[in-house]
């Protein structure tokens, strides 16, 4: 689907000193303020279009795009402009996709649905702040403390075994490290989709999250609701609850993610939506009150459902359920979320890629794993942090093979909302190891901008 444009405004700018602020799509999506004279990225890899961009569309080379949000700021300390979705609630429903075409000295701003154009004085920043500041407002936000988070991706991935948390959850209580919440990341579960079915690396599931809770710990889980694998029994038994495309028929892709391809499943069919909010219903019997949502962009993803509704009202309706399952005490954080549509509806959001335990990826992709595109997302979206939810810039990784850690702790400490350890905690050196435990700390809902 490619978006249709109309021109909403055409600006007079110096190309020498302007700059754009592109909103992108989800979490991972390439987010920052570039000058106009610089060509923007343009996402071209299949894969990428469906995971990062709204539509699965890209803009024309040298076009820069925001999804719901665009700025315009003259850098001559004139007004910034900004263009933004109209409402919270339209946005709820439709997200629209605002471009910005540069001619010379003048920037053409053009949208595929309608929106709100204001002026803002104290530079981007702050207009940027200041109209989050609205949105959050109807969007009906309810900022919560968020906990402290040790996670067991970044150290085992999706190898990780029930003794592998076991491990850590005994070093934290020697070590003294301030964890609320003891998070088992993705490596439990059989295949995306089929959650309640072991990997075969943990026995006793609800043993471990039991155990958590008796060492006076809470118990966290991922989970990726949203998406189906091909190699699941879910995907296998019941296809009527995959979204898909309206002219063959197919299951709508969702990306090669998590080792193999998934589609998106119909949470606005009732057995697909009971599926769901049983498996979570469970996990909450169990004890665990903390849940990470990743890849829920698939949520959003276009095509045709039980309920003929668009993407993103399908992706607030499966938000909504998975909120009504969890209960309003668990704390929901969004990874891989669209982010306009999330607001309001998650507790924390990661805000950049993938943290790792390099600088920048081989492939110098800008939404893929490195500290360099975490930087980069973490740094921009500052401005949402206390008023969209707790941003989570993603998790300390402090161990001594970690590449330029030093500078990936500052950035945590300096714009980090929600923080997570996610290395083995025996594995950590003197540095590592103090830096951790004073990092460590609930997050300030103070906006940081």
């Amino acid at each position: 689907m490619e978006p249709r444009f109309e021109d909403v405004a055409a600006l007079d700018v110096d190309p020498a000193s302007a700059r754009i602020y592109a909103e992108g799509w989800q979490s991972w999506s390439v987010t920052g303020a570039l000058p106009l004279a610089e060509t923007p990225y343009r996402v071209t890899l299949p894969n990428s279009l469906v995971i990062d961009c709204h539509y699965g569309s890209a803009p024309d080379e040298g076009v820069f795009r925001g999804e719901g949000l665009l700025a315009v700021d003259p850098g001559d300390g004139g007004s910034v402009h900004v263009f933004g979705a109209a409402s919270a609630e339209t946005a709820a429903s439709r997200v629209p996709v605002i471009e910005a075409r540069p001619y010379g000295g003048r920037v053409v701003i053009a949208s595929d649905a309608p929106v709100e154009h204001t002026e803002h004085q104290g530079g981007l920043e702050a207009a940027l702040a200041h109209w989050g500041t609205g949105f959050a407002e109807q969007a009906g936000v309810r900022l919560r403390p968020s906990p402290t988070v040790w996670c067991s991706w970044y150290q085992y991935f999706s190898q990780v075994t029930q003794e592998d948390v076991a491990e850590n959850l005994t070093a934290m209580d020697e070590l003294a490290l301030p964890v609320d919440v003891v998070q088992i990341d993705d490596g439990y579960q059989a295949a995306p989709g089929d959650w309640l079915t072991s990997s075969g690396r943990f026995d006793d599931l609800p043993g471990l999250i039991r155990r958590i809770r008796e060492h006076g710990r809470r118990a966290g889980i991922w989970i990726a609701p949203m998406i189906v694998a091909c190699k699941s029994t879910l995907f296998a038994a019941h296809p009527e609850w995959l979204v898909t495309d309206p002219a063959g028929g197919d299951p709508v892709f969702a990306g090669d993610v998590l080792g193999d391809s998934c589609v998106a499943l119909d949470l606005t069919h009732p057995g697909a939506a009971e599926y769901l909010a049983d498996v979570l219903r469970t996990m909450r019997g169990w004890g665990v009150d903390y849940f990470k949502i990743d890849f829920v962009y698939a949520g959003a993803l276009e095509g045709r459902r039980h309920e003929d509704v668009t993407g993103v009202a399908a992706y607030r309706h499966g938000l909504r359920l998975i909120r009504e399952a969890i209960g309003p005490e668990a704390y929901l954080l969004g990874c891989g979320a669209p982010i306009l549509p999330s607001v309001g509806m998650v507790d924390a959001m990661r805000v950049g890629p993938d943290i790792a335990a390099y600088w920048q990826n081989p492939s110098a992709h800008p939404s893929e794993p490195s500290q360099a595109n975490a930087t980069r997302n973490t740094v921009a979206r500052a401005w949402q942090h206390g008023r969209f939810w707790i941003n989570d810039p993603d998790c300390l990784m402090l161990r001594p093979e970690v590449e330029r850690r030093e500078d990936w702790a500052r950035t945590v400490e300096r714009y980090g909302g929600l923080r997570a350890s996610s290395d083995r905690l025996r594995g950590l050196d003197e540095w590592g190891l103090e830096t951790t435990r004073r990092l460590l700390t609930p997050a300030d809902p103070t906006p940081l901008v």
